[in-house]
């Protein structure tokens, strides 16, 4: 009985061990974090840059958007045969590098019930701000695959800018990701 009971408050301090690492390093951090949780997980496959085993989590919501809406903005580029894969989602294309475009997390792109393709956004960061045209998804239910250029899936809260976004903003490519808000214009 003892024993049971020694089990039983384990399992509870384990359980409540991984929720509080968890909610600190959930992707999305930030305002309206809580209302978009992880959908599933993805199973890591060998390649380049998933590890084979490891779990990544799926969204299928991103965290509301406001007039600042907190992201991440990560470095892409839109050019053939480049770091982004594929054509674009939104209209089957490349994109030079000069070009002013971004993808958006899958929640933010078209799973929150507002389609955002060939729309224009403003990206802030550091109190400069640049008008990009949404071209991508940044898919963050599926990746680890010769599609997704073997990258999991992407976190909720992501603007993946190309590099002229990131010179417009003045920022380091080399930092590869940058705090930043955005909002629809």
């Amino acid at each position: 009985m003892a024993s049971t009971k020694l089990l039983a408050a384990l399992v509870l301090l384990q359980v409540l061990s991984f929720h509080a690492h968890a909610a600190k390093h959930k992707p999305g951090g930030g305002a309206g974090a809580s209302t978009c949780r992880a959908s599933g997980v993805l199973h890591g496959k060998a390649g380049k840059c998933c590890v084979e085993g490891r779990s990544y989590p799926q969204f299928r919501c991103s965290p509301p958007v406001s007039a600042k809406t907190p992201a991440m903005l990560t470095l892409n580029s839109f050019e053939k045969g480049k770091d982004g894969g594929g054509a674009t989602f939104c209209d089957h294309r490349f994109y030079k590098d000069s070009a002013m475009v971004v993808a958006l997390s899958s929640g933010w792109l078209r799973l929150d019930g507002t389609r955002r393709c060939g729309k224009m956004v403003r990206v802030t960061a550091d109190g400069r701000s640049v008008l990009a045209k949404v071209v991508d998804e940044c898919d963050s239910v599926a990746g680890c695959d010769e599609e997704h250029n073997f990258e999991p899936p992407c976190a909720n809260n992501i603007v993946d800018g190309s590099p002229a976004v990131w010179k417009a903003l003045g920022l380091k490519q080399s930092l590869g990701e940058v705090k930043v808000t955005w909002s629809n214009v």
